[in-house]
């Protein structure tokens, strides 16, 4: 059994997308983000970075001991349930595809997924007399990300090759919510066609129906939500609480 621990954005998307390819057993927590679940003592000992997603594996690898595992960070989440399950990754002796597994893992969480989310903020969350340079400046961002991939899907129809892996997994959810972004794939059409395929696969769309009606559609702000928005390491200290994660 594993213990996730999630919220309906793009970042829990990449995790609830490979539990459910892989069909493993699973019990989904929603961190309330908006109400600072993610602050309390339990989860930070989970997540010290006091962001979703992370899990518990209550039942790990015989290597790993008998002990539960926590991981925190989606792509170090999705390497581990592809060790785990032996699936949608290159087999650890093959040095070079696995090099660039990694390789586009690392693209994606240092490049696609900030860019996205700083994209996101300005677009959606950001107080209305601010949002003009940061939109403008992470658009750009978002839309080379994207030239990136579309050069990178030439003659493959996924990001390893021949393989649906979890690096279609990591690099699909910013890609999916593209529009409500306020970009668009026009002029990226090997990436539209990759995320209609990925889009089309069941264990994608219960994986982004998960706790759907709790996604935040800009009802939680900068201007109105301290909580979620405008945190300083003190704050987290104050919001602390000694229940467990809901």
């Amino acid at each position: 059994m594993i213990d996730l621990y999630f919220a309906p954005t793009p970042n829990g998307w990449k995790v609830s997308i490979m539990l459910e390819e892989c069909g493993l057993d699973y019990t989904p927590h929603l961190v309330r983000l908006s109400e600072g679940d993610q602050f309390e003592d339990a989860f930070l000992a989970i997540s010290p970075n006091a962001r979703i997603p992370a899990i518990v594996d209550h039942d790990p690898p015989a290597a790993w001991g008998a002990d539960p595992v926590s991981v925190f960070e989606s792509g170090a989440i999705l390497l581990y349930l592809a060790d785990k399950t032996g699936r949608f990754a290159p087999d650890t002796k093959d040095h070079r595809a696995r090099k660039e597994m990694i390789e586009w893992l690392f693209w994606q969480v240092g490049n696609q997924g900030p860019m996205g989310g700083q994209l996101s903020h300005f677009r959606n969350y950001a107080p209305s007399d601010q949002r003009d340079y940061g939109f403008k400046r992470y658009l750009g961002e978002y839309d080379r990300n994207l030239g990136v991939l579309e050069n990178r899907l030439e003659n493959r129809d996924w990001v390893l090759g021949e393989s649906y892996s979890i690096a279609d997994m990591l690099i699909f959810p910013w890609a999916f919510i593209a529009k409500p972004l306020g970009a668009s794939l026009d002029a990226f059409p090997r990436v539209a066609d990759w995320r209609a395929r990925i889009k089309s696969r069941p264990a994608v769309q219960r994986a982004i129906d998960l706790f759907k009606g709790d996604q935040n559609r800009g009802q939680h702000r900068a201007d109105n939500n301290a909580v979620l928005f405008n945190q300083s390491a003190a704050s987290l200290r104050a919001k602390s609480k000694d229940a467990p994660p809901k």
